[in-house]
């Protein structure tokens, strides 16, 4: 694995607040420091990153969103949406490709984040397993995954519109290997904002986009 993947100490998950709505003022996160939260038992391991989550400022910064959460996993001060927008180069139809992402990433946070881009839909047993073990790695050693996702009716993460194919990013800051979930912190005023989702789901979800880690 790179050489980026050292742990250091991070800060205390927090939620912003009442949940708001999308084009809205995200409620001011908690910042007490504190340390990842990992539980064990003799079937398997869950562990979740200390992030902060906001709801997207507006209908097309899920990408700013996603990676504000990233940066939040390694910092109790990350940039503004606005300001990652603008790195992203988001405009009106979103942030273009995971790519931007990791950039950004890496620029912010000064360790080499990579990408995967998963074209194959249904993803190969191959690409499943590299997804896993990316998230186990990355998470072990404090840093969060952005996923570029395709959600249309019939796969969808909870709170999703059944009518509708939604282009959406979200993080992973956490997974649980005893139930195969990972967690997600999604910034969509339909989605339940952070959730459980198991990961076979999610590696569905990805194709034909990919990831950042």
């Amino acid at each position: 694995m790179p050489m980026r993947r050292v742990v250091i100490s991070a800060f205390v998950l927090t939620l912003a607040g009442t949940f708001g709505l999308v084009g809205g003022a995200a409620a001011a996160p908690n910042e007490a420091p504190s340390g990842p939260a990992t539980a064990s038992s003799a079937q398997g391991v869950e562990k979740i990153l200390p992030f902060q989550h906001q709801w997207q400022e507006t209908g097309y910064w899920c990408g700013p969103a996603a990676t504000r959460v990233a940066i939040s996993a390694r910092t109790n001060n990350p940039p503004s949406q606005a300001t990652l927008a603008a790195q992203l180069g988001t405009h009106t139809g979103g942030t273009d490709h995971i790519s931007q992402v990791s950039t950004v990433l890496r620029a912010n946070l000064g360790v080499p984040y990579e990408y995967r881009e998963m074209p194959n839909d249904p993803p190969t047993q191959w690409q499943r397993d590299q997804l896993w073990r990316d998230i186990i790695a990355d998470i072990d050693a404090g840093f969060a995954v952005v996923a570029n996702i395709v959600a249309p009716p019939g796969n969808q993460p909870p709170g999703y519109p059944p009518n509708q194919t939604v282009y959406h990013y979200v993080a992973v800051v956490g997974y649980d290997t005893n139930y195969n979930t990972v967690l997600i912190a999604d910034s969509a005023q339909f989605s339940l904002g952070v959730y459980w989702l198991n990961f076979s789901q999610l590696a569905t979800l990805i194709p034909p986009k990919g990831y950042a880690f």
